[in-house]
């Protein structure tokens, strides 16, 4: 079923009654005023305004998404265009998160034990002569992040992710040292896959998506045919804000235990020593794919800014997407901006900072290039490359009355990019050797130079390339918001195709 197409959002007077707190919904959570909540539109305002102003404008460094939840009820939320609330978000690690909590479901079925030996799922996987510490390394190491190695196992895409990870050394006992590591996560998943029968995905559909209303999740697969576990699941910001709404209820909704009590205490809970940085909200202890947090929260957390913020003595939750370099500076931001907003008891209606919050995220959007018209000079006309590592073969900018269209030929084949100007247009584009992909693009001309913005929409990336025009030549620059390697591509030369 299609989700229905929100506005950008936030309830003011019209939801009085919802004074007190709020059940959840698993279709939707329900919308109430801030102050009917014990929340302050100004205080709300000046956070919002915050999110904004962090990261780089000029590649689009900054947030994609955010929603309160406050006593049950969403407070607010705001999309960033051309980012909307039905689009899936890809949530890398904090998609963690869902998979050690399938493990607790699991666990709560009997289908296995945290302190079940990770070797005994993988008797064929296994190397000849297993070293002590692999023979002693328990699911409950996968789940803390304490599994002995002393860095991560890779993960060659033409291999069996398990056997690769357990022929990795371990030279610490399981336990007694915390190293971040992804391939661990996959590992649960496995684990989950051969105690069930059902891969991650699938055993989680029935007992936490549907429960909760999560519409269409996908998850990206290992070789082998695991749900990745680690990273690779995409859902939208209401999903996020719906899985910590859970976890803030000890694993409740509408009435039904789906998720142990237990287990949400012990996963939330600081399970290992991670650091000793009393600033650092990545050194306050790990759980069970959960980090701790300063004020007595803990959260999920994903790459380049995903997050689902539990704040259980605020009764609060904070759902955010986002594709930005400094992840601890959002979490800056919501502790010195949000945490004050909130009070203990409900506050009368002030229609003025309310009115003044909507029109804040009415406006929200993440920055437009600059939108004026080609010079009739360079409009149109080819400029070619040499060889390069980008198999750029030529570019140009075609002008059109309501934008522009970039044509070029990398790589054999013309790729057309219409962009929207001074708004987004939706298209798919294939850029950076990727295949075409859903995004929004706007474009524009600011004297002789040209700039083109790509949003992939269900994800952090944003990319921004500027064309310089100068007579003969054409300078390409393009640089990404964020990435795992390097973000900015070596500048290119073109020269003017001759004119027949």
């Amino acid at each position: 079923m299609a989700r229905p197409r929100r506005a950008l959002f936030f309830a003011i007077a019209g939801l009085a009654l919802l004074a007190t707190s709020v059940a959840a919904s698993a279709a939707e959570l329900p919308r109430s005023t801030p102050e009917a909540q014990g929340v302050s539109s100004a205080d709300l305002l000046a956070f919002i305004e915050a999110l904004d102003a962090c990261g780089d404008a000029a590649v689009a460094d900054g947030i994609h998404s955010v929603m309160l939840v406050r006593h049950g009820a969403v407070v607010a939320e705001g999309w960033w265009a051309p980012y909307t609330p039905q689009l899936r978000h890809q949530l890398y690690s904090l998609s963690k998160s869902f998979t050690s909590t399938a493990v607790g479901i699991a666990a709560a079925e009997g289908k296995l034990q945290i302190n079940d030996p990770v070797l005994s799922f993988f008797p064929a996987e296994a190397p000849a002569e297993p070293s002590a510490n692999l023979k002693a390394m328990r699911v409950a190491d996968l789940l803390r992040m304490a599994t002995g190695h002393q860095g991560e196992p890779p993960q060659a895409r033409s291999e069996s992710w398990v056997r690769q990870f357990l022929a990795h050394p371990v030279p610490f006992k399981p336990g007694t040292h915390f190293l971040y590591n992804t391939p661990a996560t996959f590992m649960q998943s496995a684990v989950v896959q051969k105690a069930t029968g059902e891969k991650l995905l699938d055993y989680l559909q029935p007992r936490l998506f549907e429960p909760l209303g999560i519409e269409g999740p996908t998850w990206e697969e290992s070789p082998e045919g695991f749900s990745t576990g680690g990273y690779g699941l995409s859902v939208c910001t209401d999903d996020i804000a719906k899985f910590g709404q859970m976890l803030l209820q000890k694993g409740e909704w509408e009435g039904k235990q789906i998720v142990p009590a237990a287990w949400v205490e012990e996963a939330s809970a600081r399970q290992v020593a991670n650091g000793s940085n009393p600033e650092s909200d990545w050194d306050q202890g790990y759980g069970y794919q959960f980090w701790r947090c300063r004020h007595g929260a803990f959260r999920g957390d994903g790459a380049f800014g995903q997050y689902c913020v539990v704040l259980p003595e605020e009764d609060a939750v904070l759902a955010i997407t986002s594709g930005t370099r400094d992840m601890q500076r959002v979490l800056d931001i919501a502790w010195k901006k949000l945490l004050p907003a909130f009070r203990s008891v409900p506050l009368a209606a002030d229609d003025v900072a309310a009115a003044k919050l909507a029109a804040q995220c009415a406006s929200l959007q993440v920055p437009l290039p600059p939108a004026g018209t080609a010079p009739q000079s360079f409009a149109g006309r080819p400029y070619q490359f040499g060889e390069n590592g980008a198999k750029l073969a030529s570019v140009a900018v075609e002008p059109g009355d309501d934008g522009d269209t970039v044509v070029f030929i990398a790589d054999g084949k013309e790729h057309r990019i219409p962009c929207g100007r001074g708004t987004w247009r939706r298209c798919d584009v294939a850029w950076g050797g990727m295949p075409a992909r859903p995004a929004a693009v706007a474009g524009g001309w600011e004297g002789d130079s040209f700039t083109l913005r790509i949003c992939f929409v269900e994800t952090p990336f944003v990319t921004t390339v500027r064309l310089l025009f100068a007579g003969e030549i054409v300078r390409v620059n393009s640089e990404a918001n964020v990435g795992f390697g390097p973000v900015k591509q070596p500048e290119m030369v073109g020269k003017a195709a001759a004119i027949n």
